[in-house]
């Protein structure tokens, strides 16, 4: 059984930053890689970041590129997001997700464990 907690989400104005935080239990936290993912109020949960099981490897959402960092402490069981240069477009609940793999992207179907997420607002 695995449980993942996220932290960090908040209001901030168009422009500002946020750091998101997701706390993993469980032993075999390093064995798969994690993702964020997000959904805005009306819309289907969309992928957001990606990273694989040892965190060399990304991927992100065209959306988010060059603008969200998503990266992992194995030790410390937690995956972060980053997130600069906010927009109200970025208005949504994100998600913190487990994947059955050493590797994923963004097929949802990938992830067996979601947070309960947590709220990101940005106003213009």
């Amino acid at each position: 059984q695995v449980q993942l907690v996220e932290s960090g989400g908040g209001l901030v104005q168009a422009g500002g930053s946020l750091r998101l935080s997701c706390a993993a239990s469980g032993r075999t936290f390093s064995n798969y890689a994690m993702a964020w993912f997000r959904q805005a109020p009306g819309k289907e949960r969309e992928f957001v970041a990606a990273i694989n099981w040892s965190g060399g490897a990304t991927n992100y959402a065209d959306s988010v590129k060059g603008r969200f960092t998503i990266s992992r402490d194995n030790a410390k069981n937690t995956v972060s997001l980053q997130m600069n240069s906010l927009k109200p477009d970025d208005t949504a609940v994100y998600y913190c997700a487990k994947s059955q793999y050493l590797y994923a992207g963004g097929r949802s179907n990938d992830y067996d464990y979601w947070g309960q997420g947590t709220q990101v607002t940005v106003s213009s």
